[in-house]
């Protein structure tokens, strides 16, 4: 197979021309680190997935895998390697072989340079791995993920093109071995793990995102033993961590939300938004209000409805009216949908969300503090 020519194309596609990172992508055989995964073509109900196998079709196999798009290759614990061609399953995924643009992106962040002792927190398929081992050298290298299998499987097809980094089957969240210039994680995160602090030479710089949100973490740890950097103004999603190699714990069902006592009923001037839909609205809301579920319909004929809850009952439901606006029904501890709006108005009034941007503190246990203007919020 002529990998290369559909390797450089992709470099040239998601590097700059003097980028450190054209040189690796062109030269790591994406494929060999995703040799079968889960799509979702036509014809599959939703929220099913189906398997495939590269080696199956060559053409499709490289066409897919060194194209600029994330390959989902586990659900729900249940990895593509596993299954045979065609075979369905439903669930969510836990593991992929993320976008090669985010990939370059997320490295860059890491202000990665020769030399440099890295982690790379959340191996996947592996394929970051490699592209750290060709510019740095594989003894440079180290990477985790709380799947053993992940982590084996990895190891294999980085030791069959050459490289042999150190590979740890670890959950990201405890102590780490060894300590390190650069933690570079594919894994969204929350709080930032203190072992991270521990592990990171002073001098050293942590990039992740955090769960729940799109919010990209930069911090450089000082002589204190406190990292300081900031939110990144631009945007990423990854999975959040696990703790143990299968399925994320199910996400709470929505309770009922019928009028009844106790609620409160009120109208709102704003359209009905979808707060998983709007990546700003909801970071902020995660940041400050954090463990709020979202759900949304939108009707035939247009009509909107979003509905938020919580663990501790709280809960709202938002409809569009005809003539614009909203109907915001309402209960338990807390008014959801007034945070909602709160934020909304915020961004009204001054033309931007405080959290992007904003800089942030990351104490040894892990605390991150965000200050914007008079804006702060705490992650922990």
């Amino acid at each position: 197979m002529d990998w290369e020519a559909f390797a450089a194309r992709l470099a040239e596609s998601v590097t700059g021309r003097d980028s450190s990172w054209r040189e690796p992508v062109a030269s790591v055989p994406r494929h060999r680190f995703v040799p079968s995964w889960w799509d979702t073509p036509d014809g599959v109900p939703f929220g099913q997935w189906m398997s495939w196998a590269g080696p199956r079709d060559e053409e499709a196999w490289l066409a897919a895998t060194y194209a600029d798009q994330t390959l989902v290759t586990q659900v729900d614990g249940h990895h593509a390697d596993h299954t045979e061609p065609g075979a369905t399953c439903e669930g969510l995924p836990t593991s992929s072989s993320t976008l090669p643009s985010l990939v370059v992106r997320i490295l860059g962040y890491g202000d990665v340079y020769p030399g440099a002792d890295v982690l790379d927190v959340a191996t996947g398929s592996g394929y970051s791995a490699a592209l750290l081992c060709h510019r740095l050298g594989d003894h440079h290298v180290s990477s985790l993920d709380v799947d053993p299998y992940l982590v084996d499987a990895a190891a294999e097809r980085l030791a069959a093109i050459g490289y042999r980094p150190t590979m740890l089957p670890l959950d990201a969240r405890k102590k780490l071995p060894g300590s390190f210039d650069r933690i570079v994680s594919m894994v969204g995160i929350r709080p930032v793990p203190p072992s991270w602090l521990e592990a990171l030479r002073p001098g050293g710089r942590l990039v992740t995102v955090i769960a729940g949100t799109s919010l990209i973490l930069t911090a450089t740890k000082n002589e204190r033993g406190v990292a300081v950097g900031r939110i990144e103004w631009e945007r990423a999603m990854f999975m959040p961590t696990r703790a143990g190699a299968g399925r994320y714990p199910p996400r709470p069902d929505r309770p009922p939300q019928t009028d009844g006592e106790g609620e409160t009923v009120a109208l709102s001037p704003y359209p009905v938004v979808f707060p998983s839909e709007s990546w700003d609205l909801a970071a902020m809301l995660e940041i400050t209000e954090p463990g709020i579920q979202h759900d949304f319909t939108e009707g035939d004929s247009g009509e909107r409805a979003a509905y938020l809850w919580h663990q501790d009952g709280s809960w709202a439901r938002a409809t569009s009216l005809p003539e614009g606006g909203s109907a915001i029904h309402q209960g338990g501890k807390r008014r959801l949908w007034d945070l909602v709006d709160d934020i909304r108005r915020h961004w009204l009034e001054h033309g931007e969300l405080p959290v992007r941007g904003a800089r942030a503190v990351v104490r040894p246990d892990g605390r991150v503090t965000l200050k914007r203007g008079g804006w702060k919020a705490v992650i922990q």
